[in-house]
This record gives C-alpha cells, sequence and structure tokens, in this order.
C-alpha cells in the first residue's frame, strides 16, 4: 500500500465528491421518530435514504457482486444494506445512521441545523458529523484501496434511521439480515467521539442508562405559602430528599448498588488519555467563568465519565417562571432525571433498584412515582485482537502523525450492545469524527474535515488487514 497516495485519493474525492453529497444531505431534516413520529407522512428520511442509495450504487456499479438496497419492515424505519465482495472468510460489518436529532436554538452566526456552511475545516449543520458521513467514507475507502489495486475483506454497511430515537428497530433488522451477514471478524461504527484531533481516538465503554420522571405530591392545588409553609412540606424538598437516597449532595458520588468495578487496564489507559488530554476534556465545554471541574485529576475526571454512575436532572415541571411566580406553594414537583450507569451493570436491575429506592417510604405520607421512560444496557468491548491493534496503531501513525489513543464514552449508543450480543467473537472498532466543540445533537454541530479524511484512510487500512483475519482469532500479521 503506498499510504501517501491513498490520503491523497481520499482528500481529493472528499473534496470533490463527498461535500456535495453530504452538503445536500445536511439540508434534509430527517428527524428521528422520536421528534418525528409522522416521518413516514413527512417523507424527509426517505429523502435521505433516496440520496444515500443513489450515490452509493453510481460508485459501486463497476464493483463486481456489490449490492445496495433499502430494506423495510412493516411498520419501522428503513435501513440501508450493502454488501461488497472481498477475500478472505472473515467479513467487516461498517455502522452508522441516517436519522438526526431536532435543530436546537442558538445556532450562531447565521448558521442553522438544516443549511450546511462549510467555514474553514469545519461544515456546519445537523448530522453531517453524527453521523451522515458514515456510509460515504466506508464507500471511499473501499474506492481508494481498489484505486491501488488492493483487495480487501469482504464488506457490508447497515445504516440504520432509528438510532437517536434508541435503535428500536435495529434488533428487528439484524435478525432479519442475520443469514446475510454470516460473522464478522470487526464491527466498526463510525458513531462515536474523539479526544482531540490530533490521533485516532477507540471508544472502549460506552455507559448505560435509566431515564426516567420522579413525581412529587402534596396538594389537590396550590395554596399560599404564607398559609401553607411549615404546615406542609413542598414537593420540591421532598423530592431533594428522594434525590439525596441516591446521590450525595456535597460529593456527588451515586449509591453504592449502582456502581460496578473498573478494570486495571482501563484504569491505566484513562492516564494515558488524560496525558494527551490534558485540561481539554473539560476545557472544551463552554464553562461559565471561574467554574471549574469536579476533580483536579484529568484521569479521574475520564473514569467519573467512563465508569462512574452520575446523575443529571434535565428537566422539570411545576414551577411557575421566576417572572410569573406568586407566593404560592405549588402542589407537585416533576424531574426529569437520568442516571448514567457503568458500563458493566445490569441497566435493567439498575432500574428496579432505583425504582424502589426512590419510591419506598414516602416522606410525609407524599405521592411520590418513578416513571421509568428508558433503559439502555451499557457496552464494554471485547480485549482486541493483536492483529487489529498493530492494524489500527499504523493506521494512527500512517494517517494522524501519532500514536492510537483508548477512551471511555460517556454517552450510549444502544446498538453497540445489540451487535455485542449477537456477534460475541467479533472485534469492535468504536471511533468517529465529534471531537472538541463538535457539538452533537447542540446548536453549530459540525464535521472536521481533515479528521474525517484520516479516519476514512484508517478504515481503508483495516479492510485491507482484516482480509488476513480470521472469525474467532488473529492470523498472521498483515504487512502493509
Amino acid at each position: 500500500m503506498d499510504f501517501s497516495a491513498l490520503q491523497r485519493f481520499i482528500a481529493h474525492r472528499w473534496q470533490d465528491d463527498l461535500l456535495p453529497v453530504l452538503s445536500d444531505y445536511i439540508a434534509i431534516p430527517c428527524q428521528s421518530p422520536a421528534f418525528e413520529p409522522d416521518w413516514a407522512e413527512r417523507g424527509h428520511m426517505q429523502r435521505a435514504v433516496t440520496l444515500m442509495i443513489d450515490w452509493a450504487r453510481e460508485r459501486l456499479a463497476q464493483v463486481p457482486g456489490a449490492r445496495v438496497e433499502v430494506v423495510t419492515l412493516a411498520g419501522r424505519t428503513p435501513v440501508i444494506y450493502i454488501e461488497i465482495p472481498g477475500e478472505g472468510a472473515a467479513p467487516v460489518l461498517i455502522y452508522g445512521h441516517l436519522d438526526k436529532q431536532p435543530p436546537m436554538t442558538g445556532w450562531t452566526h447565521g448558521r442553522d441545523a438544516w443549511t450546511p456552511s462549510l467555514e474553514g475545516e469545519r461544515l456546519y449543520g445537523r448530522g453531517g458529523a453524527d453521523d451522515g458521513y458514515a456510509v460515504f467514507a466506508a464507500i471511499l475507502a473501499i474506492q481508494a484501496l481498489r484505486a491501488q489495486g488492493l483487495t480487501h475483506a469482504p464488506c457490508a454497511i447497515l445504516i440504520e434511521a432509528c438510532e437517536e430515537s434508541g435503535s428500536g428497530d435495529l434488533p428487528y433488522y439484524v435478525e432479519y439480515l442475520a443469514p446475510r451477514m454470516g460473522s464478522p471478524a470487526v464491527v466498526v461504527a463510525l458513531d462515536a467521539g474523539c479526544g482531540n484531533y490530533e490521533q485516532l481516538w477507540l471508544t472502549t465503554s460506552l455507559r448505560g442508562q435509566v431515564a426516567g420522571a420522579l413525581s412529587v405530591r402534596v396538594l389537590e392545588e396550590g395554596v399560599h405559602s404564607g398559609d401553607a409553609s411549615g404546615v406542609v412540606a413542598s414537593s420540591f424538598r421532598i423530592a431533594r430528599m428522594l434525590l439525596s437516597r441516591l446521590e450525595d449532595p456535597g460529593s456527588g458520588e451515586i449509591a453504592s448498588p449502582f456502581h460496578a468495578p473498573i478494570p486495571p487496564s482501563r484504569r491505566a489507559q484513562a492516564r494515558i488519555a488524560a496525558r494527551a488530554l490534558g485540561d481539554g476534556l473539560h476545557a472544551q465545554l463552554p464553562l461559565h467563568p471561574g467554574m471549574r471541574p469536579v476533580h483536579a485529576d484529568a484521569a479521574e475526571v475520564l473514569l467519573n465519565r467512563a465508569w462512574r454512575p452520575q446523575l443529571a436532572i434535565t428537566g422539570l415541571d411545576g414551577l411557575p417562571a421566576v417572572a410569573d411566580a406568586a407566593a404560592v406553594m405549588q402542589p407537585a414537583t416533576t424531574l426529569k432525571l437520568s442516571l448514567r450507569l457503568p458500563p458493566t451493570l445490569d441497566a435493567q436491575a439498575a432500574a428496579g433498584r432505583l425504582k424502589a429506592l426512590l419510591e419506598s417510604e414516602p416522606p410525609y405520607g407524599s405521592e411520590v412515582a418513578f416513571r421509568i421512560d428508558m433503559v439502555s444496557q451499557g457496552w464494554h468491548a471485547p480485549e482486541t485482537a493483536p492483529w487489529l491493534s498493530a492494524s489500527l496503531e499504523r493506521a494512527s501513525q500512517a494517517s494522524f502523525g501519532a500514536g492510537l489513543a483508548l477512551i471511555g464514552g460517556g454517552g450510549g449508543i444502544p446498538f453497540l450492545a445489540m451487535l455485542g450480543e449477537r456477534f460475541p467473537s467479533a472485534q469492535f472498532v468504536v471511533t468517529g469524527v465529534l471531537g472538541p466543540q463538535s457539538n452533537a445533537h447542540g446548536p453549530n454541530e459540525f464535521l472536521h474535515l481533515p479528521t474525517a479524511q484520516r479516519i476514512t484512510a484508517v478504515v481503508a487500512q483495516l479492510l485491507h488487514d482484516a482480509r488476513l483475519a480470521h472469525v474467532d482469532g488473529p492470523a498472521s500479521q498483515p504487512s502493509v
């Protein structure tokens, strides 16, 4: 492989071929079904699917045996499934998604979620980085190999349209397509973040989550606070009491039943990642002046974010806006809770424990209920095979000029737990372009183009090396 020629080919095609189609994709408001229940009637999802498959079919028309199709099961969002023949017995499965989060407010400098804006090395707009680029980059990686007459492993590309809604449709498609997928040697997910833009980052774990609504009622209707305070406990104070059962109000530490052991290897990797990032992990956040992270040790912050349970209050009902507030004790308070869980903790069991913890022995005889809205299982990557570690390290050095870095993810991607259970012998490569300030799901989301090009080259190297891999373990070391 002439890696420099590979990079030049990829850079040229990204500029001339991928940027136009990715910009067209950004302009399509194909919101995920959780945010647009009438997605089928609106037609935006179908527009995005058509855009992608038309582009893919044209680029793969000269590849013998390549197959591009849309698979639609009754009542479910569609998936794009692409099969590209190759050498070797161990196929590679590449995953991405095309559905998007809502536009959100706060886009600056004339930017807009549905209006692509190229500013220097950044392509702004919803969905480009999270992660509409995936299908285009995967196909370009194969084009780059074939341009040098190089072979690659058999490859399947699966693009779903329900990821931002929890991937509820994905298990049905994985089951339906299982006979064709076979047993992948490697699953590549291009839907993760990167600690910086200077090296290749692999996500080694993702947290689970329990989300739901905690409701406390003390009155049938609001009453004058002068009459009720001191007689009836406020619903907000009771909610705070209940939360203190779960979270220490001083330290933020979560109760012990929601913890899991942190593997020593992940602790060591956190220390290495901390040295690479420095204060970059919190410096990328829009902290208020004077605000500091919860721990001075960056490695401990990384472990907090990846392995220790954490609570966030993401919504509140029951209190009027400050400008509209009168001297009235409100009858009820409802808090939206998001409890992030260690990757290896049983999320369903944790959900049951959380409900029992919050609802038992309600203070003062108040009415307390915790409604579970979502449970997501965490994911922990299997040990990486030697051939894959060597391939990724070479690719990172060649493409980024720096070594591979490993990091635990703070969010959750439900499909990884699904695919990990379905393909227990597969290796996982979870990476992406969502680096500092890229702001997925928020305003000013952008795709960092140099990183996208470098990851495309990494995928090409992996596909080339994977042709020598076995499904159940490493083969001889691949050559470059």
